[in-house]
């Protein structure tokens, strides 16, 4: 989902829970509803992700969620990445 879709939901009160997960050196965005988990996608479709857990935090607030969970099981800070 894109962050247009994602505040709409907001609003509607459909998101129960959002959780900033860890993978590699990267962050991500789940969003909990009653149908499901949804992963926060940039506009072009791909998953929208942060080098910092700080940058994603603001982004999650920027939505106009108060608090989120933190998944950090699989976080690798040194871990570089390869080349797309």
């Amino acid at each position: 989902m894109d962050e247009r879709t994602l505040k709409a939901l907001v609003a509607a009160g459909a998101i129960r829970r959002v959780t900033i997960i860890a993978t590699g050196a990267r962050f991500h965005i789940e969003a909990k509803t009653a149908n499901g988990a949804i992963t926060a996608h940039t506009g072009k479709g791909k998953v929208k992700t942060w080098v910092t857990l700080d940058a994603a935090a603001k982004w999650v607030r920027k939505l106009g969620i108060g608090g989120a969970r933190v998944d950090l099981t699989h976080w690798q800070p040194g871990q570089r990445e390869l080349p797309v």
